[in-house]
């Protein structure tokens, strides 16, 4: 305790100095927590040419007494003793300066900016969020299974992979179609980053149950905005023997369970970014967790829509019968129509997915997305189709190349059974626990087009 007095060491990174000719005044923070400790440096104990290499930036060493604070802003700080200058950063080339700096200019300096307050408290809650998705799978009997990252399988569309080669690109074997012959490659065929473990997570849900996977993927779509990267991280647990209620049940449980472990484990970071960035984010979150998420079903979902454009609203997109919702009609649902999150289900099965179950009306789907406030889409799941025939019918009818696929095809011929599952982009949930507007801003190294730096 402070009157104690006890002698403690800390080291960290210099946020500031300020004083006089008496004494200095250090903020110091070693990344742990958004709060810095003070460290109170003496004059008479310290000379100038021990205090001046001390700067914004600096990484240091003190060891000292740990007492109550007079001052305004801490209850403890430290009464420095002895100091260690580790590390130097020039005044003068140091990025960081004690200043605002803009996101955008914080993006240029990807590898510093984990260092400011706001990258701090993005990262520290990011760590948080990953340890919640991996205890409430743990806890509810569900298995970490690692889905490859390398796949051979183009049924997810060819033209938003990144393909993996170690082909020479200046002299590309061709065969007499003028196709590139691949047989000289590594893999011996066309092979590229995975854009979603599902299908590999569907083959662990038919063995252990229930699994959930955890990791990167990766998509080449030319995409600028604020809600797309190219590589990104997506949980997706998969589920044996569940109907499209128990996945819905799931979809609201597991979010609810990652807003509040947010909220119990992250509250300095969340205040810091609430009083910052967004004023409404701690009571956002909080409303997440009090409330029942809407169930509507898309043609439903329709009809609210076109009935506001009646009453005047306006929108950028069309949105009838059979359109896919753009994130301003699920905005719209969700934060002016319901004023909650809402799981919207059974779209037109053109609109989705080839593996998704038909419902009786032969028109729609089993699909379930979960839509949030300030985000739009935050989880796209759905019930898989497990008959055979039924899959087989729809893949012929989209013409989707399956030659790679029999791996896939093989569940629904041995001892197939009914089963459901998710897929939530990581960063995205970031976005809404978090409150940042720009999805590079919850993921250390951005990668987007035209930017692979650091």
């Amino acid at each position: 305790m402070p009157g104690d007095e006890r002698q403690i060491n800390v080291k960290g990174w210099v946020r500031s100095r300020r004083g006089n000719k008496n004494v200095s005044f250090i903020a110091l923070n070693d990344g742990s927590t958004i709060k810095n400790i003070q460290i109170v440096a003496d004059s008479e104990k310290f000379s100038d040419e021990v205090l001046r290499p001390i700067t914004t930036g600096a990484c240091i060493s003190v060891t000292g007494k740990l007492v109550e604070s007079m001052g305004k802003g801490q209850t403890v700080e430290i009464q420095a003793e002895e100091i260690e200058v580790y590390g130097t950063a020039d005044p003068l080339t140091y990025p960081l300066q004690k200043k605002g700096h803009s996101l955008e200019y914080l993006r240029e300096i990807a590898h510093l900016r984990p260092r400011t307050n706001t990258f701090g408290a993005v990262l520290r809650i990011r760590h948080n969020m990953a340890i919640a998705i991996h205890t409430y799978f743990h806890e509810h009997g569900y298995f970490y299974f690692h889905t490859p990252l390398i796949t051979a399988s183009d049924c997810e569309g060819a033209g938003q992979m990144f393909q993996v080669t170690t082909k020479n690109l200046y002299n590309l074997k061709k065969d007499k179609d003028g196709q590139i012959d691949y047989s000289d490659d590594f893999f011996g065929k066309m092979a590229a980053l995975t854009v979603s473990g599902q299908l590999e997570g569907e083959l662990g849900a038919m063995a252990l149950g229930k699994i959930y996977t955890f990791g990167p993927t990766f998509r080449a779509e030319n995409s600028n905005t604020p809600r797309h990267l190219a590589e990104f991280w997506m949980i997706e647990p998969e589920v044996a023997f569940i109907q499209k209620d128990e996945l819905m049940d799931l979809e609201e449980d597991f979010l609810k369970f990652c807003v509040r472990w947010a909220l119990e484990h992250c509250e300095d970071d969340l205040q810091f970014l609430n009083d910052m960035f967004d004023k409404g984010l701690i009571e956002r979150l909080k409303s997440v967790i009090n409330t029942e998420f809407v169930r509507l079903p898309y043609t439903e979902g329709i009809n609210i829509l076109q009935e506001a454009i009646k009453n005047g609203k306006k929108f950028e997109f069309p949105c009838n019968w059979g359109d896919d919702l753009a994130s301003e009609h699920e905005r719209y649902l969700v934060e002016e129509h319901f004023g909650k999150p809402v799981i919207m289900t059974d779209y037109p099965k053109e609109i989705k997915a080839f593996y998704m179950k038909l419902n009786d009306d032969q028109k729609t789907v089993q699909g379930t997305d979960v839509l949030f406030p300030s985000i739009g889409e935050i989880i796209g799941g759905s019930v898989r189709e497990e008959d055979y025939d039924k899959l087989m019918s729809e893949i012929e009818r989209r013409q989707i190349p399956m030659k790679d696929m029999w791996w896939y095809l093989d569940t629904r011929r041995y001892g197939s059974a009914p089963h459901a599952g998710f897929g939530l982009g990581f960063e995205r949930l970031m976005l809404f626990v978090t409150g940042m507007q720009n999805i590079r801003d919850v993921i250390p190294f951005p990668r987007t087009p035209k930017s692979a730096e650091f």
